[in-house]
């Protein structure tokens, strides 16, 4: 390959990734990103950084171009199940692909658990939305409601 042909491939390369869905775990500096979503959505409550996997730090973000879209956590288990929960989204975003980084999440939250060497995942959820992308992606949906029960102890 010519060094021509090298340049035109990456640039076609960069090209491409410019506007796709990337995965990454999440970092500290998404810590305040979330919890400006958390207290945009209507009904929810800011976790303490001290209930989520790895002190804030134990899931995944879902970014294009740099923007943080959605994330979730994945609470690891002494058993062959994991729970991804907090699932949150940036309200303000509206692109065409949002629903799309919702399933990239569930779908790489998936693949991670998987290669962590665990059988079975389960979450809770009352979003609509989430509840129909989980079905979508082959999740049982239990239709009975259910609460969560949590106490600071």
């Amino acid at each position: 390959m010519t060094e021509e042909e090298l340049i035109k491939e990456i640039k076609k390369t960069r090209s491409q990734l410019k506007n796709s869905l990337i995965s990454r775990g999440l970092m500290d500096y998404d810590w305040n990103t979330l919890v400006e979503w958390w207290k945009k959505w209507p009904g929810w409550t800011v976790p303490e950084k001290g209930f989520l996997p790895n002190d804030g730090k134990g899931g995944i973000m879902i970014e294009k171009n740099g923007k943080p879209i959605v994330a979730g956590f994945l609470y690891q288990t002494n058993s062959s199940a994991v729970l991804l929960e907090w699932i949150v989204s940036d309200p303000e975003y509206r692109e065409n692909d949002r629903q799309g980084a919702v399933e990239l999440l569930i779908k790489e939250a998936e693949r991670t658990c998987k290669e962590w060497g665990y059988l079975h995942m389960f979450t809770i959820g009352r979003s609509r939305n989430l509840i129909d992308t989980h079905k979508k992606l082959g999740w049982f949906v239990d239709e009975k409601p259910s609460h969560e029960i949590t106490k600071n102890l």
